[in-house]
């Protein structure tokens, strides 16, 4: 039996990203998509609790299904794995996304929060992420990197509670892999001050990234200003364990 792999994504069923994904692996595994009908970055791992769902078969072809899900990115997660999936998917993957995910954009992320949804299920997942906003940027250059990284995460697994967010850097060719860490970085300016025609003030979400250890050369930003793609293993246990052995005097 072929393997089976869960697809989803923020940026919609449409996007560019998911298509060019479904089309590098669909000879490796029977694919199943339920992705937003509509753009929802920044969702990270939110999800509807008072909003009735409804999905909408988008696409069927041999060993592959595309579905809509009117909800969050982990609700199309959560509504495949309860709806449509027949079996427990091999594997659960969040992207291509059109956008940077590395640093603390990670914590935004729905794509990543397809990710953790998968990984909360223990089901092995992973994030692909292209630092390309553009509506058109090209995903060719990621296939092989792609298609080699599912293929081992296939074979092998991933430990329980940990999940991998994988982003490339805008180029025809890469330097190499570097497996690394989250960088620590801010949002600058976040929010932009418009006043409307008809008299009242709005703003539009804006801002500017600023990397807040620009020396450190073993984070995800590192590699990626440097060519190479990042991989950054992620787990869902969020417990600060060196701050808790440290706090250990203040139990009772």
């Amino acid at each position: 039996m072929r393997p089976l792999i869960l697809i989803s994504n923020d940026d919609g069923y449409q996007a560019k990203g998911i298509r060019s994904l479904i089309a590098m692996l669909e000879d490796m595994a029977d694919i199943i998509v339920c992705a937003p009908d509509s753009a929802r970055s920044g969702f990270s791992c939110a999800f509807s609790a008072t909003t009735p769902l409804t999905l909408t078969l988008r696409e069927q072809r041999e060993g592959v299904s595309v579905y809509s899900c009117n909800g969050a990115p982990v609700d199309c997660v959560k509504m495949a794995l309860a709806n449509i999936c027949t079996r427990r998917p091999d594997m659960v993957i969040g992207g291509i996304n059109h956008g940077d995910n590395a640093s603390v954009n990670a914590h935004y992320s729905g794509t990543m929060g397809v990710t953790m949804e998968g990984c909360l299920k223990y089901i092995p997942s992973v994030a692909y992420s292209l630092c390309d906003h553009r509506e058109d940027a090209d995903f060719e250059p990621l296939r092989p990197y792609i298609r080699k990284m599912t293929a081992k995460v296939l074979k092998e697994g991933l430990p329980k509670g940990i999940c991998l967010n994988v982003n490339f850097p805008v180029a025809q060719q890469f330097n190499g892999v570097k497996v690394c860490r989250m960088s620590l970085g801010t949002w600058c300016n976040e929010t932009s001050k418009c006043h409307h025609p008809r008299g009242y003030d709005y703003w539009w979400m804006v801002g500017h990234y600023q990397n807040d250890e620009p020396e450190a050369t073993d984070t995800d930003r590192w590699a990626l200003d440097n060519g190479y793609v990042a991989i950054t293993p992620t787990q869902i246990d969020l417990t600060a364990y060196a701050f808790m052995n440290q706090k250990a005097d203040w139990e009772e």
